[in-house]
């Protein structure tokens, strides 16, 4: 019997939690777990109350980076990471020291936020197009940084 490690398991956890999500440019999930324990997820999605991206489409705007490429992204959503880190600040739960899991390498803001939140490591599944700043911004915080799997996310009209 071939047993699945914990970063394992966690991560077929966040792909079943990312099925929730409303925005297909970024169905993704995540996890935080502290001493093998899901403290809280998150998915893509709206703000509570606002419509989701399959109701009323994407808002979509264009990022142009220094080295002069272009990326589209959808500002509708929240992404699963900060959504994830939101359910522990509202329900008192403390992630300080936790693990996060999560679909791919978060982007720079979630990445800051993961940083302010105390998260000590933070496990991906796949790499993000957009996340060149995050690991140096890891490296700088000490914060233990690993992708299972060197494979990209690529969505289409990006």
């Amino acid at each position: 019997m071939n047993r699945l490690s914990l970063d394992e398991y966690f991560i077929n956890i966040v792909n079943e939690v990312g099925k929730r999500g409303t925005c297909d440019m970024g169905k993704s999930g995540c996890v935080i777990v502290k001493d093998k324990s899901i403290l809280t997820t998150g998915y893509v999605g709206a703000p509570t109350g606002i419509a989701h991206c399959d109701e009323e489409g994407h808002l979509i705007k264009k990022v142009t980076h220094e080295d002069g490429r272009e990326t589209l992204h959808c500002l509708r959503t929240v992404h699963a990471e900060l959504n994830a880190i939101i359910q522990a600040a509202k329900f008192g739960t403390s992630i300080d020291g936790a693990t996060l899991y999560c679909s791919m390498e978060p982007c720079f803001t979630c990445a800051k936020a993961i940083i302010n939140a105390g998260i000590k490591r933070v496990v991906a599944e796949k790499r993000y197009h957009d996340s060149n700043d995050t690991y140096e911004l890891f490296n700088k915080a000490g914060i233990e940084f690993i992708v299972l799997k060197d494979e990209l996310i690529n969505y289409e009209n990006m």
